[in-house]
């Protein structure tokens, strides 16, 4: 049992209450999941400027002079703006590949929360407050993000087991429900050249739909191949740099509401998630069908 948030928002105006709203919206799901915690938001990007986030279990040592040492690997200016645990790097888009692969080398220790050109991603163990007040996601704005809050069941409760997962260039899943065929799908994943930081089965389900996108599928199209590849009991909620996707499997056992009014479009795995959100008052209010795609595209 896991709690999910999702928010997309449609009117620019809400921009700068995203981390807020959808802090507020994960919090009420905390009886749904209290092992760990994570948000992902869709930042307003920059022309030609990409970003990585990373979480270090050691950052006072790890983030000292990543600035400086990475800046001078690449031989290009590098921002690094610390977060407690994690810290989100800015440089010229086109050199993100490179300069991953820079930090792996320069701080084998640190995992790569997320890459691309707006997303930021950011989980640790805890609390959904805990984990929201501790990267002061209120503070945040954006034009969409997703949220979990995770009671572990198949695999131990650490940060990189939080959720979201994300396995491609500004793609980002959370996931409620469990697959069954998630071995043998990362070992087909992994002979088409993605990697994996955990054996989670939410990660394989996030690298199937990046695997999907790689390829020219679209957002839709990859969730709908999903429901004949992927077995097993879920609910997905995914974020792209311009999208925001659900789909539940075809026998929907796991809760599931969503919201839309002319500003937004909001999930939650339960009503209490939606209920303080401005307008809902008036909202179109439905649970989402079984094995049916919704998504929607800036």
């Amino acid at each position: 049992m896991c709690g999910i948030v999702g928010l997309f928002l449609k009117d620019k105006a809400l921009e700068p209450e995203l981390g807020r709203l959808l802090s507020e919206m994960l919090v009420t799901m905390t009886g749904r999941g209290p092992d760990s915690a994570g948000i992902a938001i869709y930042t307003q990007g920059v022309d030609d400027r990409g970003k990585i986030t990373i979480q270090s279990q050691i950052p006072e040592t790890d983030f000292k002079t990543l600035e400086a040492d990475l800046s001078g690997a690449l031989g290009t200016g590098v921002g690094v703006e610390v977060k407690s645990t994690h810290a989100v790097i800015t440089l010229p888009e086109d050199r993100v590949p490179e300069a991953r692969a820079a930090v792996k080398r320069l701080r084998p220790d640190v995992t790569v929360m997320s890459a691309g050109s707006t997303v930021e991603i950011f989980k640790e163990v805890g609390l959904p407050k805990d984990v929201a007040d501790r990267f002061d996601i209120a503070g945040m704005s954006g034009s969409h993000g997703i949220g979990h809050t995770r009671m572990a069941t198949e695999s131990a409760v650490t940060t990189n087991g939080a959720h979201p997962f994300s396995t491609g260039p500004d793609q980002c899943l959370v996931h409620n429900g469990s697959l069954s065929n998630h071995n043998n799908l990362r070992r087909e994943l992994i002979r088409a050249g993605q990697t994996f930081e955990t054996e989670n089965d939410s990660e394989v389900a996030a690298a199937y739909l990046s695997h999907k996108l790689q390829k020219g599928s679209s957002l839709g199209e990859a969730l709908e191949s999903g429901l004949s590849d992927l077995d097993g009991f879920y609910t997905f909620v995914v974020g792209t740099r311009s999208g925001f996707g659900v789909v539940r499997d075809p026998i929907a056992c796991k809760p599931a509401v969503m919201a839309e009014t002319d500003q937004y479009v909001a999930f939650g795995s339960e009503y209490c998630a939606l209920a303080d959100l401005p307008g809902i008052e008036t909202a179109r209010i439905w649970e989402p069908e079984p094995a049916t795609v919704y998504f929607w595209e800036h």
